[in-house]
């Protein structure tokens, strides 16, 4: 990209860090076996407002992803699709209207990990509280069930944009699943969890056992507690890091 080398240094260093972060939550969806195949998504807001994002390129497999490869993107220009770089169409439709319409999501991590889609895939796709990680989720997904096929047109991706509302996480009903957050460690860190989350209410329900849910006052103080545990989120991404830095620090460059 020709504005990456400015990125480097100057006036717009922390812009590269942003490029960075972003990045290595790629290699981490990755390493984690959260992606699939050269799909899925994620953006992060660059500017004041939120409409000038990052995201990945199209089709380029999220183990090779590196801070460089990022497009630089602007949710209110009409003119997007039509460059020869041009972005996934639902990655547009998705991140683009994200970008425009919610101004929460400054990180946005769009993906099908198996837990969680799973989940979000039930007829009944609510995240029960049944120990500490579901319970972090109480009363804080929005849920779509208005899947139509692929988000390829702006008006889905306004639609999901309304669905989300105020939330931080939403399960797409029959499609996957998404976080934001302010930082790419919030977003990235609920999705972790998020997948964590999933993976134990699967191998409850696959007991056949009836789940032994919490209260209500016990879920929403747990949940409580979790967002008091916000600094936690950063410090996990930076440990992960530190595991790709050993492994392969090319996401940096």
């Amino acid at each position: 990209m020709s504005n990456v080398t400015s990125l480097r240094k100057g006036p717009q260093v922390d812009e590269w860090q942003l490029r960075v972060d972003l990045a290595a939550a790629f290699r981490l969806a990755a390493m984690m076996e959260m992606h699939e195949a050269v799909a899925n998504h994620f953006s992060l807001a660059v500017s004041p407002d939120g409409k000038k994002f990052l995201m990945n390129p199209r089709w380029v497999h999220f183990s090779r992803i590196r801070a460089s490869d990022l497009l630089l993107l602007d949710a209110d220009d009409p003119d997007t699709m039509k460059r020869p770089d041009a972005p996934d169409l639902t990655a547009w439709c998705i991140h683009g209207a994200l970008h425009a319409k919610a101004p929460q999501a400054r990180c946005a991590i769009h993906l099908h990990p198996h837990y969680a889609t799973a989940i979000a895939s039930l007829a009944d796709p609510e995240v029960r509280p049944i120990e500490q990680n579901t319970a972090r989720f109480y009363n804080r997904i929005a849920y779509d069930s208005g899947f139509e096929g692929m988000a390829d047109s702006m008006d889905e991706g306004a639609r999901l944009a309304s669905v989300l509302g105020n939330k931080s996480t939403m399960m797409m009903g029959n499609h996957g699943v998404l976080t934001v957050g302010t930082t790419v460690a919030e977003a990235f860190d609920a999705m972790y969890f998020l997948e964590r989350a999933c993976r134990t209410l699967v191998l409850a329900y696959s007991t056949g056992q009836k789940l032994n849910v919490l209260n209500s006052a016990t879920a929403e103080q747990t949940a409580r507690e979790w967002e008091n545990y916000g600094p936690m989120a950063e410090a996990h991404f930076a440990e992960l890091k530190k595991l790709l830095d050993a492994r392969d620090p090319s996401y940096a460059d």
